[in-house]
């Protein structure tokens, strides 16, 4: 662990502007990611790339004001600050039209960043960042630090290819999936197994990763750790919307396992971290650890 026992994260991919119907608000998985966890108390700094515009501008600021370092995000001359539209169905799941090319496609690493993931206990990083071969190739040489690595999987279609999944699948200590992304990838990759458990043992063994985890939405969640199964049933939640509800449970996962808390409790606190994001607005709505302690206790 860090000096004074702080968990140092560090977060790669896209930052950009969620687009709702009357508003928008920030987002991209690996900053909701950064921001959970900073509320958690973490260190969590980010790498990305803005356009140098307004809707850039307003980013930093607003991730300078929740905390975040902002020295590792490169301004962008010649892309456009990330926009995405977000549609809600009836039940509050999102569906998202993602524009390309946006200025997160075009990370370079500058040196605050190398400095950065030198120094962290644990490097997020998914699947959306490497649809443009600037960002992916950024991320491959990141990938190489000595460092805890999670990969959120992450789908958005068609923003993915499966020999690539299984490269960035091999790279890291954990593999969050949602249930969907876990059986598709599974079928893809030959997997005998038709269950949740089996497919996650069966991405342990051919990847060689101690952890896999999965999302069920509002059944809860699974965690394959070290050869042990642990579960959560969910929480029982009205939905706002789902977006960043993976995110703020991934992030709180790997706070709670990174700081020696047990599987279990981990995935619990997890599990309700996330009802209470689908049950808000947005991506990254305040929760406190006392509507935490509420939810968990019925």
């Amino acid at each position: 662990m860090s000096d004074q026992n702080i968990l140092k994260v560090v977060s790669y991919g896209e930052v950009l502007w969620d687009v709702f119907k009357n508003e928008k608000k920030i987002g991209g998985a690996p900053l909701n990611v950064a921001l959970r966890m900073k509320s958690l108390g973490c260190q969590a700094g980010m790498i990305s790339c803005v356009g140098n515009d307004l809707d850039g501008k307003a980013i930093l600021e607003n991730i300078e004001n929740l905390g975040l370092k902002t020295d590792s995000i490169i301004k962008s001359e010649e892309y456009a600050t990330g926009l995405v539209q977000v549609t809600l169905d009836n039940n509050g799941s999102a569906s998202y039209e993602i524009k390309y090319p946006s200025a997160w496609d075009k990370i370079v690493l500058n040196d605050a960043a190398r400095k950065i993931v030198s120094e962290a206990d644990v490097l997020i990083y998914g699947s959306l960042v490497c649809r443009d071969s600037v960002s992916r190739l950024a991320l491959e040489e990141l990938l190489q630090y000595n460092v805890y690595k999670v990969f959120d999987v992450n789908l958005r279609k068609p923003h993915y290819n499966y020999d690539l999944l299984e490269k960035l699948m091999h790279s890291a200590d954990l593999i969050k999936f949602n249930d969907e992304e876990l059986l598709e990838i599974a079928k893809t990759l030959n997997s005998p197994f038709t269950s949740l458990e089996d497919n996650m043992k069966f991405f342990a063994e051919i990847t060689n990763t101690r952890a896999v985890c999965v999302t069920k939405g509002k059944h809860g969640a699974a965690l394959f750790l070290n050869g042990e199964m642990y579960h959560n049933n969910g929480y029982p939640v009205t939905v706002a919307d789902t977006v960043g509800a993976g995110d703020s449970f991934l992030a709180s996962l790997i706070t709670f396992l990174k700081t020696g808390k047990s599987p279990q409790e981990s995935i619990d606190f997890a599990c309700a971290m996330g009802a209470l994001v689908a049950q808000s607005p947005g991506a990254n709505p305040e929760i406190s650890t006392e509507e935490i302690k509420q939810i968990m206790q019925g």
